[in-house]
């Protein structure tokens, strides 16, 4: 039986055990301080998850565990460098607590400190974990790149997008599923069964995003709703708009951050009937992660783990 508080427990306690060293705290302090921040965990999650589930325990993968979590914040720390973010989990970004060049700097350690728990392993597993870990970084810095090409283009199309959040997000929680997989030594089918089905819940996650950062509610989400719309971010809301009403979506790009903005665009999306729209698109996505999970030769008990995942995550508020 797979239980989210005992493995949320395995990834709390192992991440006292990092061994960051106490010297440069120059370099060190600004790790420690973005790993405290917490977060759902749902990556390190995953792995340990998948690992049980095919039967092995789940401290086999508590190292990629980690190495996929440490890299998850190495990305955030670098895009925050990119975005110029002034918080991050309701808590000043590094770069800005500290400086870009101590966020630059501590994030490359990160990267490197998650190739090493990465290659904690048995060396006839070695090469595969390498290659995945290593496959899918080059992927998301791809979205990365796309996602910032995306600011200065008016013709994005709803298919470019998913294309950047399958790369900027799905296929991480896909190689976290991956990883504990192979820690389990399961079958390449159940491998690719779960790695399917963290692929499409990854989509709709990401999408959920989109739907709360314009639609959420102040109290639960933790933020007032509107940071996209006053960004002029690209998400799934914003291009469908520009790809079907742009005479009146146009105007309000690049205009002054206020209110009135958040306002008149969120108006535009409920006339174009986009918050239905973007749940059915989730639901479609939730649909194909079941339908992989069926695929996959795990005990029916961990089955069902996975699909209360995926609805909470897909009815989540935050």
């Amino acid at each position: 039986m797979i239980s989210t508080e005992n493995l949320l427990n395995l990834i709390e306690q192992a991440k006292e055990n990092l061994g960051l060293p106490d010297s440069l705290p120059g370099l060190y302090e600004p790790i420690r301080y973005t790993l405290s921040a917490g977060g759902k965990r749902i990556r390190p999650l995953l792995c340990l998850a998948s690992c049980q589930a095919c039967g092995v325990d789940p401290e086999e993968a508590i190292n990629q565990a980690w190495g996929i979590e440490m890299f998850h914040n190495f990305t955030l720390l670098h895009d925050d460098v990119m975005d110029k973010a002034d918080t991050r989990r309701g808590r000043p970004t590094v770069h800005r607590k500290w400086n870009e060049a101590t966020a630059i700097l501590s994030g490359d350690t990160m990267l490197t400190l998650a190739t090493q728990l990465i290659a904690r392993c048995p060396d006839e597993k070695l090469p595969r974990m390498l290659r995945l870990f290593n496959s899918t970084a080059i992927k998301i810095y791809e979205g990365q790149q796309i996602d910032m090409d995306f600011e200065g283009r008016s013709d994005v199309t709803v298919s470019e997008y998913l294309e950047m959040i399958r790369l900027k997000t799905a296929v991480l929680l896909s190689c976290a599923c991956e990883a504990g997989a192979i820690m389990a030594h399961s079958s390449t089918a159940t491998l690719n069964a779960l790695s399917r089905w963290a692929e499409n819940v990854g989509m709709a996650f990401q999408l959920q995003d989109d739907y709360l950062d314009t639609f959420g509610d102040a109290e639960v989400f933790g933020k007032t709703p509107g940071g996209d719309i006053l960004n002029d971010k690209k998400t799934w809301l914003l291009i469908s708009a520009m790809n079907e009403a742009p005479d009146a979506i146009m105007p309000l790009l690049g205009s002054p951050r206020s209110q009135a903005k958040i306002d008149a665009v969120t108006e535009i999306y409920k006339s174009l009937n986009l918050p239905a729209r973007i749940h059915e698109l989730m639901d479609r996505y939730t649909t194909l992660a079941s339908e992989a999970l069926a695929e996959a030769n795990i005990p029916q008990a961990a089955r069902d783990w996975f699909t209360s995942l995926t609805a909470s995550l897909s009815a989540r508020r935050y």
